[in-house]
């Protein structure tokens, strides 16, 4: 990471979105803590002056309540943000480096279990695109052409 400002190539790996993870709980907590806190002073600050001349019975509370959700509310956002943060962290450690691991492991099963010698399958070298007409495809349109 060159500056303070974190880029998605940064956080492609596992110690930098551990790091990453970590800095915004650090910096979102406490954040939510004060407003919580803030909140719980204000709703009993305003309480405690009272009814206004006119309240109907329990209205002052009510008002107290009304005054302070905002803040209440702006602390659930902050925690549902950093939730949102380890979601993504736990969705891309899923599908971008434990999911490439699971289909090949499922593969070796289908070619165990077919009899066949476990293939590795390689990627296409960047910037050539393979052809329907390709020997790598071959196999899967030989069984299509039988059918036809």
């Amino acid at each position: 990471m060159s500056s303070d400002r974190y880029t998605p190539d940064d956080l492609r790996s596992p110690a930098s979105r551990a790091i990453h993870m970590e800095q915004r709980r650090a910096q979102l907590h406490p954040i939510a803590d004060d407003l919580r806190r803030l909140a719980r002073e204000m709703a009993a600050d305003i309480a405690e002056t009272g009814p206004i001349e006119g309240d109907l019975p329990g209205q002052a509370r009510l008002r107290a309540w009304n005054v302070a959700r905002p803040l209440f509310k702006a602390a659930d956002d902050i925690e549902r943000a950093l939730s949102d943060v380890l979601a993504f962290h736990a969705r891309y450690q899923r599908s971008y480096e434990e999911l490439p691991e699971r289909r090949a492991e499922k593969r070796e099963r289908k070619a165990l279990a077919k009899g066949e010698q476990p293939q590795a399958i390689e990627p296409s070298p960047a910037g050539t695109a393979t052809s329907p007409t390709s020997p790598t495809y071959e196999d899967v349109f030989d069984s299509l052409r039988k059918g036809a």
